[in-house]
């Protein structure tokens, strides 16, 4: 059985009744059904409040998981209805990073492809490869997943190069004193 409307189409009973029976519908996505909750025109803030309550009983583990897949959306819904300062999203954005670091590390997920990191999104509305699946580290790719305890390639090889650096100095000055106590 389909729903046969879009999930940001519905009104708030359409909403109940279809989170409430969602085993039945074969093209039920629990993606899109947050996301049009921030979409739908046709819901007051309370009704979107109730709704959001209401798949949260039902479908809080992968809400949880929406901060990996589509952390923009997963902030906007968790903060409905409630005014933020600065320092309160920047919280936030600390701590979605936090849970996603600790979301692949439980689930020993080695790669960091998911959701909007996977596809190409530079801003330009014209770029022909916008929406386009690319491959972690590639070069079309806009924004990766990074933590705070990730490590580095580039600042290993900055420090082999200043270790390289430093062990030449000393060769070389180690090299001149013999000289000089060998010409005195």
């Amino acid at each position: 059985m389909k729903i046969g409307v879009k999930f940001n189409q519905l009104t708030f009973v359409e909403y109940l009744q279809v989170i409430e029976y969602h085993q039945k519908y074969t093209d039920f996505n629990t993606l899109g059904l947050y996301r049009s909750i921030l979409e739908n025109d046709k819901l007051d803030l309370v009704q979107k409040i109730a709704v959001r309550n209401l798949a949260h009983e039902k479908f809080l583990k992968t809400f949880e998981f929406l901060q990996l897949k589509d952390p923009y959306i997963y902030i906007q819904v968790s903060t409905l209805g409630q005014t933020l300062t600065v320092a309160d999203e920047h919280q936030l954005w600390q701590n979605v990073r936090i849970n996603q670091e600790k979301i692949l590390k439980d689930k020993k997920i080695k790669h960091r492809n998911f959701g909007n990191y996977s596809k190409h999104d530079c801003g330009y509305d014209d770029c022909p490869y916008n929406g386009v699946m690319i491959r972690q580290g590639g070069f079309l790719s806009e924004s990766t997943i990074r933590f705070d305890s990730d490590n580095h390639r580039w600042a290993k090889e900055l420090k082999a190069r200043r270790d390289a650096a430093s062990k030449r100095n000393f060769r070389d000055n180690q090299a001149e004193r013999a000289d000089l106590l060998t010409t005195e």
